[in-house]
């Protein structure tokens, strides 16, 4: 399955569930663990569950291989990791503080904080 069909498939499954402010974000060029990052939004602790499990249980039936979820305790940030699409399902305010939007948003992070020195691993 390619991988624009997986994120379609993510997609819907979000809104099935009435997830809010889906957007998807082509990763390609930014990394090499993920060509797609979707994010979206839910209400309360359940529908964030709710959310990821529509995902994962659309894409197992699609015979998708998931690498594995995490975060379903909570409730507040749940991630499924389906190999080369990211699914990252946020209550509101865990949305607004990480703002992964800005961070992946079509340019590779910086971690050069304001008035601070660029530095690189070694």
């Amino acid at each position: 399955m390619e991988v624009q069909d997986i994120a379609k498939l993510a997609v819907e499954a979000l809104e099935d569930i009435k997830g809010k402010d889906i957007i998807e974000l082509d990763t390609t060029n930014l990394t090499s663990l993920f060509q797609r990052m979707i994010v979206c939004t839910g209400d309360s602790n359940r529908q964030v569950k709710a959310l990821a499990n529509s995902v994962s249980v659309a894409l197992k039936e699609a015979g998708v291989e998931l690498v594995g979820t995490e975060g379903e305790q909570s409730g507040e940030w749940v991630l499924v990791d389906a190999g080369d699409v990211v699914v990252h399902v946020m209550l509101p305010a865990v949305r607004d503080y990480y703002d992964l939007e800005a961070l992946w948003g079509g340019e590779k992070p910086s971690f050069v904080p304001p008035g601070g020195k660029p530095w690189k691993a070694v």
